[in-house]
């Protein structure tokens, strides 16, 4: 399974979730990882299931290391792909707040899954590795 680009444009994202004229059994599973696997995508969608609606600069504090350029390109695409919903008020300055939108939500049983594997792995990880370090 390859990555996405990080340059691929909201619009590419959702051709991909469509099966094509050249392969009309695309497999669904596929689709959809290759929309959550771009870069800090899955970090995002964490953040705002489980802190709830953020503004841009909360994001951008609590997603440690990730840049405002690809934090937008991200925000943009999950917004375009309806996992994210983005809401504006015009006020001085302008107020935007980005949370997950109902399609978002759906992943929650999906990512809580993922979360427990990945925590178990971690743990039998550091268990395998405690007698090797004793060893060296």
């Amino acid at each position: 399974m390859s990555a996405m680009p990080d340059s691929a444009s909201p619009s590419q994202t959702n051709l991909a979730l469509a099966p094509t004229a050249a392969s009309p059994s695309a497999c669904p599973v596929d689709a959809v990882l290759r929309l959550l696997m771009g870069p800090w995508t899955t970090y995002i969608l964490y953040v705002l299931r489980s802190q709830g609606p953020r503004r841009f600069g909360e994001l951008k504090r609590e997603i440690n290391g990730i840049s405002a350029k690809v934090l937008t390109e991200r925000l943009r695409m999950l917004e375009e792909a309806r996992l994210v919903h983005r809401d504006y008020r015009a006020t001085i300055p302008p107020q935007v707040t980005y949370s997950l939108a109902p399609r978002g939500e759906e992943l929650n049983p999906m990512l809580d899954m993922v979360r427990d594997i990945a925590l178990r792995w971690r743990d039998e990880d550091a268990r395998q590795a405690l007698p090797r370090q004793a060893a060296e």
